[in-house]
């Protein structure tokens, strides 16, 4: 039903049919890049503001369940689909797709290319990341708690979103944080103290969109120091899986799925990686992460064509932040003139990025429709 309310939302959660057709003849005109760890799954909505353990805020990429060595390219046409399809629900004309794809790729190059990069534009044109990067910089522990838990009473409130767990769950949930691996991670924060207890206050299954369907997903509430000078934090623990997105042959890559998550979060986005643990429960691997304040989503909807463009370049050269700094010089060199090659005669970008996206829209309108008659109207 979420994925039916737009075509947006829908590219969004159907990650399945991005990789299918990547495995189709069409798409063996994009270019192999260097093997390097990738988001996999890199729509404009998997981007936002990320908190460090000292506080610090940046825009990275925040969801890294679909994480591989793999080709840097596909987290390109992913972005460019993504912000191509937020461009079509914002009722803006085709040709505001084209401008925001050159721009998109002179961010990504900029960020890239050996040498001293260029700074994103700070004007108007980029509202719609100032304005979530302006929430996230005021937010607090009450914001995060008045918003997922529903109040800063220290207990997760039963219903559609939060279900009770069987007695083995609880068990398993307090002996995870029990360990020393556990406790660590939660009192890395830079106001904690290293020696700090902590204790599991409440916990609950959590059922939070398409990604928690078919896995272990579950909202821990941890109190941490003694009585008086108790905090508490949200802790989110995600069962992690195989990935859907292609490795490149022969990655070098950790067969744990968990550890794989963790890995290629601290590659892309090391304010994210650095709060992240591999843990076992219940007999699966999942990814452990207290929830920040400051860790937000980036709505991209009802965009004007300045705000379109603007954003796409900002957004590709946090992505090629992200795969830069997995490369050395050479490679960053090498990679950039390979992305220079075949642009359009009328299209200052690549030619197979812009039939891909064209394709790729295609595809998604017609199985968007198809969603759309399945489950809206039942």
């Amino acid at each position: 039903m979420k994925m039916a309310r737009s075509a947006h939302a829908y590219v969004r959660g159907n990650t399945i049919q991005f990789y299918e057709w990547l495995k189709e003849s069409s798409a063996k005109k994009v270019p192999q890049g260097p093997s390097i760890w990738i988001c996999g799954d890199c729509h404009a909505g998997n981007l936002g503001p990320v908190a460090n353990a000292d506080g610090e805020v940046e825009i990275e990429i925040r969801d890294l369940d679909q994480t591989v060595v793999g080709n840097p390219a596909h987290d390109l046409i992913r972005l460019a689909l993504s912000l191509a399809t937020a461009v079509r629900g914002s009722d803006l004309p085709g040709v505001t797709t084209a401008l925001m794809m050159e721009e998109m790729m002179a961010g990504y190059v900029d960020a890239v290319k050996p040498g001293r990069t260029k700074k994103a534009k700070g004007g108007a044109e980029l509202r719609p990341i100032k304005i979530v990067l302006a929430q996230a910089l005021k937010r607090e522990w009450r914001h995060l708690a008045e918003e997922r838990i529903e109040d800063v009473k220290p207990q997760i409130p039963l219903g559609d979103r939060f279900w009770a767990l069987s007695k083995e769950e609880r068990e398993e949930i307090e002996k995870l944080f029990a360990t020393e691996e556990a406790r660590k991670l939660i009192t890395c924060l830079k106001h904690r103290d290293d020696d700090a207890q902590i204790r599991v206050v409440d916990a609950a299954y959590w059922m939070k969109g398409c990604s928690s369907l078919g896995r272990l997903r579950y909202a821990v509430l941890l109190g941490v120091g003694k009585k008086k000078e108790r905090q508490y934090c949200l802790v989110d623990i995600k069962e992690a899986v195989k990935a859907a997105a292609p490795a490149a042959k022969s990655a070098a890559m950790p067969k744990d799925f968990a550890k794989r998550v963790v890995a290629g979060a601290c590659a892309l986005s090391p304010f994210l990686g650095e709060r992240m643990l591999a843990a076992r429960l219940l007999s699966r691997p999942v990814v452990m992460r207290e929830l920040m304040p400051q860790d937000l989503k980036l709505e991209m909807d009802q965009l004007t064509r300045e705000e379109a463009v603007a954003s796409a370049r900002y957004l590709a050269g946090v992505v090629g932040k992200a795969h830069a700094r997995q490369m050395d010089v050479a490679t960053r060199r090498n990679w950039v003139t390979e992305l220079g090659k075949n642009r359009l005669k009328s299209l200052n970008a690549p030619g197979w990025l812009w039939s891909s996206v064209v394709e790729l829209m295609a595809n998604h309108e017609t199985a968007y429709l198809e969603h759309c008659r399945r489950y809206a109207m039942a």
